[in-house]
C-alpha cells in the first residue's frame, strides 16, 4: 500500500486538536504533536498526509482547537537510527575523562537518535567533537544513561566506558544520582514547599503526551518555591523517579503547568509575553559518585537566554 506521496503507508492517528495548540501553524502543530522535526511535519502535511476535518490542510494555515486531525506518520526505518558526527550548535562539554562526559544540552536537541527525529542530538553532536562513548545499550542509544527532553536544557551525564554505563544505571536505578531542576510555572504554589506523589501513564485519550493515571508508574517529585511572581513561580525541583515528562505532567495535573508547556495546558499568551516558544524546565545540577574514582562529583549550569530573559520579563513586572 502506497500514500499519497508514493512512499508506503505508516502509522495513522486521528485526534483533535487540544486547547494549547489553538492558533498555531499545521507544520508546528503536527512536530509539536508527534514529536517530529519541524522539517519531517512540514513534508507531511505538503504530500497531502494530513487532513483537518476531512479536508488536507496546508502547512502554514492555523489550526483550531477541537478540529479534528487525521495524520498518516512515515513508516519507521526497518533499523535503529545510526549516530552520525555532526556539530550541535550551543552543545557544551562541561567536563570529561576516560569514563564519563557532562554536557549542557541546549534547546531543540534530543538525547539520542530516534524513529521520525530527524533534528541534532547529544550522541552526533559529541561524536562531532571527538568523544567516544560507551557502546553499551541499543545502538541508536550507547552510553546514554538518563535523558531530557528536546525542549529541555541543560545537564545530562554520558558513559563513556563500560564499567562507567553499569555503574551509573545502577546508581540512576538506585535514586543514588541528585538531578536538581529549576522551573517556572503558572501560579503561586500552595504549599510554597511539598511533594507530588502521582502514578504517571500515557494519557488516556491522547497518546503523543502522559498524563497522572490511577494505575500508572509510581511517580515522586519534591519541589520548593524560591520566587514568587504575580503570574509565576521558580521553583527548584527534585526527582525521586524519572518518568517521561515527569515534572511537566505533575505540574499541570496541580493546575500550575510549567510556563510556555502549551501541550500540558500553559497559557500561550503569558508564553508570548515573555518570549517562550518551549517550556521555562531547566536541568539545573547533577551531583552523584564517580564511577571511577569513587569521588563526589557535582555540576551546575547557568540559565540559557531564553529562559533568562522570561525570567527577568517576570522579575521586572514584580
Amino acid at each position: 500500500m502506497r500514500g499519497s506521496n508514493g512512499g508506503p503507508v505508516g502509522e495513522r492517528r486521528t485526534l483533535p486538536v487540544p486547547d494549547g495548540l489553538d492558533g498555531m501553524r499545521m507544520d508546528q502543530a503536527v512536530s509539536r504533536l508527534f514529536g517530529l522535526s519541524r522539517t519531517a511535519a512540514a513534508a507531511i502535511v505538503e504530500a497531502g498526509d494530513a487532513i483537518v476535518d476531512g479536508r488536507s490542510a496546508s502547512k502554514s494555515e492555523k489550526v483550531t482547537a477541537g478540529a479534528w486531525l487525521d495524520i498518516t506518520l512515515p513508516p519507521p526505518p526497518g533499523a535503529a537510527p545510526a549516530v552520525e558526527p555532526e556539530e550541535v550548535e550551543g552543545l557544551r562539554v562541561v567536563y570529561s575523562d576516560r569514563d564519563i562526559v557532562v554536557v549542557d544540552k541546549p534547546v531543540g536537541v534530543a538525547a539520542h537518535p530516534s524513529p521520525g527525529w530527524t533534528g541534532p542530538t547529544v550522541l552526533s553532536g559529541l561524536a562531532a567533537l571527538g568523544q567516544t562513548v560507551s557502546t553499551s545499550g541499543a545502538a541508536e542509544r550507547q552510553g546514554v544513561v538518563h535523558r531530557l527532553d528536546v525542549g529541555t536544557t541543560g545537564l545530562m551525564v554520558v558513559a563513556k566506558s563500560e564499567t562507567a554505563y553499569s555503574a551509573l544505571k545502577r546508581a540512576f536505578r538506585d535514586r543514588e544520582v541528585d538531578k536538581r531542576y529549576h522551573a517556572v510555572v503558572q501560579g503561586q504554589l500552595d504549599p510554597l514547599r511539598g511533594t507530588i506523589d502521582a502514578p504517571i501513564d500515557r494519557h488516556p485519550t491522547a497518546d503523543y503526551k502522559w498524563a497522572v493515571v490511577s494505575g500508572g508508574r509510581p511517580s515522586v517529585t519534591h519541589y520548593e518555591t524560591i520566587e514568587a511572581f504575580p503570574s509565576g513561580s521558580l521553583v527548584d525541583v527534585r526527582l525521586e523517579t524519572g518518568r517521561t515528562h515527569q515534572i511537566r505532567v505533575h505540574f499541570s495535573a496541580l493546575r500550575h503547568p510549567c510556563v510556555g508547556d502549551l501541550t500540558y495546558g500553559a497559557d500561550p499568551k503569558l508564553a508570548a509575553r515573555l518570549g517562550l516558544d518551549r517550556q521555562w524546565l531547566h536541568a539545573r545540577a547533577l551531583s552523584f559518585v564517580h564511577p571511577g574514582t569513587g569521588a563526589a562529583v557535582a555540576f551546575e549550569s547557568p540559565y540559557p537566554d531564553d529562559l533568562a530573559h522570561a525570567l527577568a520579563v517576570l522579575r521586572a513586572a514584580a
